[in-house]
């Protein structure tokens, strides 16, 4: 028998992370009809514990997840486990129409909205060394800011993906003094840069890194390709942002290509200072639109996008009722 068709809501919330939940935390206590939904794979799920965030410093993101949908749920907002498989806009029946978007799900259901919040974030990319991915958010790491202070003191390696690799090596020289940067033949540092890091006595070691050592389920040093074993209890790897095609593009958002520092790193959704899009209707929040915002970041965007959908939304319900009032005048 198949599943009854799903009621219609205000809003919904693609992606069920910090800004996700956040956005619907601000649409549910402004009494919209919010349905959130999460194909539950967050960035920070190998994470064991999230940093940097006031007042939750050191909280496993998956305590804050579950805290912030029972938050959420208090507002009537429904959260459901599902993987959003296609998104589109419904086409309008006349220029001054509202729009309207349909989601479809990994369990071929349609769920249909008057405005959406894009919220599934982005997939981190690692250099293809083998090893890597297995010990990534453990002693494979990101973020100086998320993980450093766990690491600090200890030896320290940098994997290069580009140039990017001289920043993130002079940040973690902050945390300790036995830094290595490792080039991976990603690039070669010019004369500037190796002055740079020469005066703060961080290690260049070139030549492609060919696996990960580790011992007792601890990481103990990176494998050169050529050469010896470089010892390290700890590396900081810049990744490569990639989004959900099935929702970006099948919506049609604009898109901005990501450099830092000279370093290609991505794409990210393009939104203005209120997380509105390129598409009507349709705002965005959180590792979507960059993967430098963090969880503090992420839950601000949320917050800020669901304000702005829910004014969206009081004004097309006054355009509504007066456009009633005319049409029901004797």
């Amino acid at each position: 028998m198949p599943d009854a068709p799903l009621t219609p809501v205000d809003v919904l919330v693609l992606g069920g992370g910090a800004a996700g939940l956040s956005a619907a935390l601000s649409l549910g206590r402004s009494r919209r009809t919010v349905r959130v939904l999460d194909a539950g794979d967050p960035r920070n799920a190998t994470s064991p514990h999230a940093h940097n965030l006031l007042t939750h410093d050191g909280t496993p993101p998956s305590a804050l997840l579950a805290a912030g949908r029972d938050e959420v749920a208090r507002y009537g907002v429904e959260v459901a486990s599902a993987r959003v498989v296609a998104a589109r806009t419904v086409p309008a029946p006349g220029p001054a129409a509202e729009p309207a978007f349909e989601v479809t799900t990994t369990d071929d259901r349609t769920h249909r909205a008057r405005r959406l919040v894009v919220a599934t974030g982005m997939r981190d990319v690692l250099p293809d060394v083998p090893g890597l991915r297995e010990r990534w958010g453990h002693d494979v790491l990101h973020c100086p800011y998320c993980h450093g202070w766990e690491v600090r003191d200890r030896r320290l390696a940098v994997l290069a993906t580009g140039p990017r690799a001289v920043h993130a090596a002079l940040l973690v020289r902050q945390l300790s003094a036995d830094v290595t940067l490792l080039t991976h033949d990603a690039f070669a540092p010019d004369a500037e840069q190796r002055a740079d890091l020469a005066a703060r006595g961080v290690r260049v070691v070139p030549g492609r890194v060919a696996s990960v050592q580790v011992e007792d389920d601890a990481l103990t040093g990176l494998v050169p390709a050529d050469g010896d074993v470089v010892p390290c209890d700890a590396v900081f790897v810049g990744t490569r942002a990639v989004l959900d095609d099935a929702v970006v593009d099948g919506l049609g958002l604009q898109t901005t290509a990501l450099d830092f520092l000279g370093e290609d790193v991505g794409r990210a959704v393009a939104v203005d200072a209120t997380g509105a899009t390129s598409v009507p209707g349709v705002w965005a929040a959180g590792n979507v639109t960059g993967p430098q915002h963090a969880l503090a970041a992420s839950i601000a965007a949320g917050s800020l996008a669901g304000a702005h959908v829910n004014a969206s939304l009081v004004t097309a319900d006054v355009a509504a009722a007066r456009a009633a009032r005319v049409t029901t005048r004797p």
